[in-house]
């Protein structure tokens, strides 16, 4: 467990600590070696989920965050935004299976069956 131990970590600060045990590895290099060494395992060990994350809180401070993390924020890949869930959008369209209104299939019977 951790060093604290009545605390559990919450993911943004699981997501701190590892960006700053990453730095704290590649303070040893020369600074621009260690910024593209951080910027690199980042971008290739962290899911988009996690860069997203990444980005959300430098964006709104970055509190917590070792200067090289910050530092290497430039090089690292900053993921698209979510796609929004999708629900209900392709309805009228065909659905696996190919039903639905785009396979030709008319609602007429299912609005009539349910009234």
């Amino acid at each position: 467990m951790s060093h604290n131990e009545g605390h559990i970590m919450s993911t943004s600060e699981k997501l701190v600590r590892m960006a700053n045990q990453i730095a704290a590895f590649f303070h040893s290099k020369p600074r621009e070696e260690g910024i593209a060494g951080v910027a690199e395992h980042i971008n290739k060990f962290w899911e988009p989920r996690m860069r997203r994350q990444l980005f959300e809180m430098l964006d709104s401070g970055g509190e917590g965050f070792n200067e090289l993390v910050v530092a290497a924020s430039a090089r690292i890949k900053r993921p698209a935004a979510p796609e929004p869930a999708d629900l209900g959008a392709d309805a009228g369209g065909v659905v696996p299976g190919g039903k639905g209104p785009g396979a030709g299939e008319l609602n007429a019977g299912i609005a009539a069956s349910q009234k």
